[in-house]
This record gives C-alpha cells, sequence and structure tokens, in this order.
C-alpha cells in the first residue's frame, strides 16, 4: 500500500516542484521597474527634449512625447503585445511575428505567471519599451510635424515596425534574431537603435526647420533638459535592471554597469567639450550621460566593470561625433540628435556586447558565445542582428509616414505657424508666460 500511494503522489509532488509559482520579490522588483521605465518618457524624456526646444514649442514637445506614450501604450494593450509575445498561427510566420491570439490580451488570465510575477506585469513593462521607443523619435521633428500625423504615425509604427522588431529580438524559440542567438539585454536594438533610426528618416522626410541651419535656434531651458536627463538616469535602473525579471544578482549587476556607464560618459563628453570648444557645459554633461546609458543598455546584464567603463567612453565618442560634426556634415536636421545619440550609442553598444560580454553561462543567453566560447562569432551575430534590425526600421519607417501623411493629409504646419511657434499656433497656449 505504501509503494502503490508513493507512486501516485511522486508525479504530483513533481509537478508541484515545476509549477511556476508567485515570488513577492521578483513581482515587487518588476511593478517597482515598471513604474521607473513609465516615468522615463512622460516626465524625464519629455522635460529632457522640452528643454532643450525653442520656448515657443516647448508645449508641443512635451506634448508629443506624452501622446507618443499613451497612444503607444493602447496600441501595445489592443494588438502591438500579440504580434511581439504571442504564438504564431505557423512556424514561418513566427520568424517575424507572434501572432493574434492575444489581441486585447485575450487568453491571459489575472492571475498566470511570466515566471515568478505576473504576466499582467510584464505586459506594463514591455509596454512602457514600446512607448518610451516611439518617443525618442519625436526629438527629430519637433516644431515643424503635424501634430495629427505624429499622433496616427505613433499609432501604425507601433504595431508595424516595434511589434515585430520586439519579437524578432525577444519572442523567444522560433524568431528570428533570438534564434540566431543575438544578445540584447535591455533594449539596444529594439529601443535605441530603431526609436533613434526611426527619428533620422522622420527629420529627413519632413524636412528642416524653416531657418536651419542659419537662424539661432537655442534651447528654451537647460536646467529642465538637465532635470530631465536626471529622471532618465533614474528611470534607468528600472530599464536595465528590470531586464534581469527578478531581484536576483543580474539585477544587482545591471544597476553596476549602467552606474559605471553612464558616469564615465558623463566625464568623457565634458572632457571632449572642454578640448574641442574649450568650455564645458551642462547641456552636453546631461548628454553624455544619456548616450553613455544608451550605450550600455545591451550589455548591461552581460559585462563586468573593465566593460562598462570601455562602452560607456566608446559610446560617448561615436555620439558626440554623430551630435558636432556628423549631422553637420551630412545636413540633415535632427533637431534633438535623436540619431546621434540614441542609434550610434546603441548600434556601439549592441557590437561592443560580443566583445565585452563575460563568458559566463549563468549570464548569456543561447548564442555562439554561451554554446562554444565563440566570441567573433557572436560578434557576427551582432552585426546580423543590427543590419536585419536597421533596414527593417528604415523600410517600415518610410512606409508608415506615408500611410500617416495620407490619412491626415500633410506632413507639416505651414510655414507661418512654425514662425508662431506651435505652443500658440496649434495648441493655443504658451509655455512661459514672461
Amino acid at each position: 500500500m505504501k509503494k502503490l500511494f508513493a507512486a501516485l503522489l511522486l508525479p504530483l509532488l513533481t509537478f508541484a516542484e515545476e509549477a511556476p509559482t508567485l515570488d513577492t520579490g521578483d513581482t515587487a522588483w518588476m511593478m517597482v521597474s515598471t513604474a521607473f521605465v513609465m516615468l522615463m518618457t512622460p516626465a524625464g524624456l519629455a522635460l529632457f527634449y522640452g528643454g532643450m526646444t525653442r520656448s515657443k514649442s516647448i508645449l508641443n514637445t512635451y506634448l508629443m512625447v506624452l501622446t507618443a506614450f499613451v497612444v503607444a501604450f493602447v496600441v501595445w494593450i489592443a494588438v502591438g503585445y500579440s504580434i511581439a509575445f504571442g504564438t504564431a498561427e505557423s512556424a514561418g510566420m513566427q520568424t517575424v511575428i507572434g501572432g493574434f491570439g492575444n489581441v486585447f490580451l485575450n487568453g491571459i488570465a489575472w492571475n498566470d505567471l511570466s515566471g515568478t510575477y505576473p504576466t499582467y506585469v510584464f505586459v506594463v513593462f514591455q509596454g512602457t519599451f514600446a512607448a518610451i521607443t516611439v518617443a525618442i523619435a519625436s526629438g527629430s521633428v519637433i516644431e515643424r510635424i503635424k501634430f495629427s500625423t505624429w499622433i496616427v504615425f505613433v499609432a501604425i509604427w507601433g504595431v508595424l515596425v516595434y511589434a515585430p522588431i520586439t519579437h524578432m529580438v525577444w519572442g523567444g524559440d522560433g524568431a528570428l534574431l533570438f534564434d540566431l542567438g543575438a544578445l540584447d539585454f535591455a533594449g539596444g536594438t529594439v529601443v535605441h537603435m530603431n526609436g533613434g533610426l526611426a527619428g533620422l528618416v522622420l527629420a529627413i522626410l519632413v524636412g528642416k526647420r524653416t531657418g536651419y541651419p542659419k537662424t539661432a535656434m537655442k534651447p528654451a531651458s537647460v536646467i529642465l533638459t538637465a532635470l530631465g536627463a536626471a529622471l532618465l538616469w533614474f528611470g534607468w535602473y528600472g530599464f536595465n535592471g528590470g531586464s534581469a525579471f527578478g531581484a536576483n544578482a543580474i539585477a544587482g549587476l545591471a544597476f553596476l554597469t549602467t552606474t559605471i556607464s553612464a558616469s564615465i560618459a558623463t566625464i568623457t563628453w565634458i572632457v571632449l567639450e572642454w578640448i574641442v570648444y574649450k568650455k564645458p557645459t551642462l547641456l552636453g554633461a546631461a548628454t553624455g550621460a544619456i548616450a553613455g546609458l544608451v550605450a550600455i543598455t545591451p550589455a548591461a546584464g552581460f559585462v563586468d566593470v573593465s566593460g562598462a567603463f570601455i562602452i560607456g567612453v566608446v559610446g560617448t565618442v561615436f555620439a558626440f561625433y554623430g551630435v558636432t560634426m556628423f549631422k553637420k556634415k551630412m545636413g540633415y536636421d535632427d533637431s534633438l540628435d535623436a540619431f546621434g545619440v540614441h542609434f550610434l550609442a546603441g548600434l556601439w553598444g549592441a557590437l561592443a556586447t560580443a566583445i565585452f560580454a563575460l563568458k559566463d553561462s549563468e549570464l548569456l543567453w543561447d548564442g555562439p558565445l554561451k554554446e562554444s566560447g565563440d566570441r567573433m562569432g557572436q560578434f557576427i551575430v551582432q552585426l546580423e542582428s543590427v543590419a536585419v534590425v536597421g533596414t527593417f526600421t528604415l523600410v517600415g519607417t518610410v512606409v508608415v509616414y506615408y500611410i500617416a501623411v495620407a490619412i491626415t493629409g500633410g506632413r507639416r504646419v505651414s510655414e507661418d505657424k512654425e514662425v508662431m511657434g506651435l505652443d500658440e499656433s496649434v495648441h493655443g497656449e504658451k509655455g512661459f508666460n514672461l
């Protein structure tokens, strides 16, 4: 009888051990991380961009970032999450999209778990990533794009560009770049390269601001930009630390590497300005901090202290070149340097991940570096990853832009409205009543 009882009970005990259980510590950390990342967009990025905008369009800039967040998040719940993390109806489709089985979160119960915390928390966490990615692109076209065109662009771009890229990189078995073994800890390709390149494409398609580059376009408030940078840095601990998906040692590693990279990047930008322009600036220091944060994002949970130092320094050099030299040489009007900072530093970070990632099976995802210690093989995979993401973003953004323009009947405001400033001409209010 005892043997029979044991035979019946053993499978139940085994199932109980294997079944996922909710961990309150992981749940609390993921909810806090989500709140941190949420703060990055309608507070951090909005102030960072708003301060760099001319005073006559500061509210429009803030509103573009805010609407990017709310529209992108609603679209994420409606269909984006399903495309990014759902299960496709066919294996062929699974390489690029996850399918439509979870539209409006259909099929996900309130008590379902993603590992050790609620799936709903994972949905919101990833939704904040979707929101900030398209918001990054807004910095390239402030002060001239039609507000209605921007809103339509945000909604469509979240479905046709952001969600498929997220699936390809993070979508699990069957997803194109995930199966290749591409490493992207917290969004170097998915968020920063994606948003930065989309910004450049929009800047070229919409055209330059009236008077650019001959007319002086001074920022409304450098101190607001500095405050925005500080809030972004704060939120980045949720961005990178939360991407460990639990209150664990990898989250602690991401905390450290994030702080190191941002700190050394700030110092690097100050030194570069001092050498080139003879004057260190607060605007430069704030930009340097963001460049360091962007650069470390894809590598935060894979590298050690020395890797974080090098990634931060070189990422800032890339961004400094993009902002101060490359933009002038190419002649495009990327108003707030989304491409120079986010794309270039993100590109470096994605490639540097292969160079500096530790050969530690507890840290790495499946890929050449983990499976065989092949660092060059991993570098080639990273190259393939940035090439696929870059091509998809480029083509997809062009397509979505023309769809949005066709729907709203125009790409930018009239010259009279632009000269007056979009705060008064479009919204009927002023940021500063002086």
